[in-house]
């Protein structure tokens, strides 16, 4: 299964999404608070997949996006929004997103995500 790495400024929905993917037999391989950990952690664990939310302090996802995408080119990022972002989803996947869950998560459609981009 994928090691993965949950990045939202929320601890409560890191948790949840935490424990989704736990059941469902994936690695949790670490988690950030915001886009400037989310770079940090990204080089330093090389996740399978990240899980990444759109609005949070000192980065937020889109710039996260280009920041990791320009480290790794193959990187494999699924944008996590609330409802009302769909401006900053859509710029999202023009940066290299391969896919996005809107909150709040339904375990399902998170699986469903990893498992696409895992292709």
């Amino acid at each position: 299964m994928a090691k993965i790495l949950i990045v939202d400024d929320a601890v409560f929905m890191r948790v949840t999404i935490r424990k989704i993917l736990e059941a469902n037999g994936h690695t949790v391989a670490g988690e950030a608070g915001n886009g400037v950990e989310a770079v940090q952690k990204y080089t330093e664990l090389q996740p399978d997949v990240v899980l990444l939310d759109i609005t949070m302090p000192e980065m937020n996802g889109v710039d996260a996006l280009k920041r990791i995408k320009e480290l790794d080119a193959k990187a494999k990022v699924i944008i996590c929004s609330a409802m009302g972002q769909q401006a900053m989803v859509a710029q999202a996947i023009q940066n290299g997103a391969k896919d996005f869950i809107v909150k709040p998560f339904e375990a399902d459609r998170v699986v469903a995500a990893i498992q696409r981009v895992l292709g």
